[in-house]
């Protein structure tokens, strides 16, 4: 397993992407060869870099039409519209490109005859990927230790997510047993029992065992996992494994001394700084090249309704601080007076014509690098919430308050990895989220971040 951005991806997923660019590459080099002959490979043609450039340009165009989500392009037709869109957004980006540098330009027509080629071998190279998916080989396989709600979610995680490089070969049911036995699934070698686990371990050729026991009060194998692990089977945690697989925590399942010993957490000063001096500098640069959006967003929210261009309210920000947060106004002016604070709903009869449009393309949120310039927040983060909400959400949800050990950020990685949350479940599952990004945040892990938000921005996902 490759350890990337905090998060676990199985190698032969890094062999996809690289396999895939370079079939990119040979098919630029292939339409080359075809037009301007052996002359193209001479180093005062600058072939290498040209073409490094296309490569990059359709492999992120690949990204942000899903093409890396295997859950997605999971058809043919799905995968042939995809890659015609996003090969499509490629041409048009190369060609502004070309338009500012043209010393860029590779040669007439040879980009699209390399189009020709790159879809072939995409498309067959895809499709033998897709035949080593469901086949499961290269899988590793692990066996489930426990039979309750924490073996049952990463069973499922396993089985809704083909490409994540896990099997379940086995789970050996504990005293945790309920309604709906994950166990039922797969081949159970015994029941309440550990004696024969490392012969069955060696037996189902087990990479790894996972360990999702939630009763372990007197039950707690202890002698057959350490045989297991002298014996050279990966013993992991459940919840270790989950975060894992998932790029989430379970705050349901997680004790404070899971927490305490766990890896992460860390907050040098130097991290602090650079992510400080970044938030200035990328806020700074936001600001003025949009500056012209902004203006004539101000100018259509003014003209739209009546109230305030800019909506202030009071957010709760690192170590609790209070401070006022600025966005623009989406909803009619004084929109709570009869209702109180409320979650946001689909379709909410408050929201504005032009607040719909900048609430679908987020650009209601701007207003809030302002507050990112004046310190009360960070480019990403945990969503800043009212108090109202905090104090609810604090008696109900566990660990809720350990958000608040970080500054909150316009964009975070629970907004980019589900959807828009309007109910205590949502905010439930929005902190396991909050909670992986405060144990494992980091430089690289926030540039993953501003990478979706892009995305979602581009594609107005999860606005509400």
């Amino acid at each position: 397993m490759l350890r990337l951005f905090k998060q676990y991806y199985p190698v032969r997923n890094a062999i996809f992407v690289v396999g895939e660019a370079l079939f990119i590459f040979l098919s630029v080099l292939i339409a080359s060869f075809l037009m301007i002959g052996s002359e193209s490979f001479s180093t005062d043609h600058g072939l290498i870099p040209k073409t490094l450039l296309i490569c990059a340009v359709c492999q992120l165009c690949l990204y942000y039409n899903d093409l890396y989500d295997m859950n997605v392009a999971d058809s043919f037709h799905e995968l042939f519209t995809r890659l015609l869109q996003a090969l499509g957004a490629s041409a048009i980006f190369l060609a502004g490109v070309y338009f500012l540098f043209p010393i860029c330009v590779i040669g007439r027509g040879i980009f699209s005859i390399s189009i020709c080629f790159v879809i072939a071998f995409i498309v067959l190279w895809r499709l033998a990927y897709t035949h080593i998916l469901n086949r499961g080989l290269f899988n590793k396989k692990i066996i489930l230790l426990g039979n309750g709600e924490l073996s049952k979610n990463i069973a499922s995680q396993i089985e809704e997510n083909k490409d994540c490089g896990y099997q379940v070969s086995a789970v050996i049911e504990g005293k945790d047993a309920g309604d709906g036995n994950v166990a039922q699934s797969f081949q159970s070698i015994c029941r309440n029992g550990y004696d024969e686990l490392c012969e069955s371990a060696r037996k189902l050729n087990i990479d790894k065992i996972v360990v999702a026991l939630e009763e372990r009060r007197g039950c707690f194998p202890v002698k057959p996992l350490l045989r297991c692990r002298v014996n050279g089977f990966e013993v992991i945690e459940g919840t270790s494994f989950y975060e894992m697989l998932t790029g989430k925590l379970i705050v349901e399942k997680i004790n404070p001394s899971w927490l305490i010993f766990s890896e992460g957490f860390t907050k040098s000063w130097l991290k602090k700084l650079f992510k400080r001096s970044s938030d200035i500098v990328f806020s700074l640069i936001l600001l003025i090249v949009l500056a012209p959006l902004l203006t004539a967003v101000a100018i259509l929210i003014k003209l739209d309704s009546k109230g305030p261009i800019i909506f202030s309210q009071e957010r709760v920000g690192e170590n609790k601080k209070p401070y006022v947060i600025y966005k623009f106004r989406s909803m009619m002016d004084n929109a709570e007076d009869q209702c109180g604070p409320v979650w946001a709903k689909c379709d909410d009869p408050r929201i504005t014509r032009v607040g719909k449009f900048i609430r679908k393309w987020r650009i209601d949120e701007f207003p809030q690098l302002f507050n990112v310039i004046k310190g009360e927040m960070s480019f990403v983060g945990p969503r800043p919430e009212r108090e109202f909400f905090v104090e609810e959400l604090e008696e109900t949800i566990p660990y809720y308050g350990e958000r608040f050990s970080v500054k909150p950020g316009v964009t975070g990685w629970a907004q980019v990895s589900y959807p828009y949350g309007a109910s205590v479940e949502d905010a439930k599952e929005k902190l396991n989220y909050d909670l992986f990004y405060i144990k494992n945040m980091s430089t690289f892990m926030d540039m993953m971040v501003v990478m979706r938000t892009v995305k979602t921005v581009l594609f107005g996902e999860g606005a509400r």
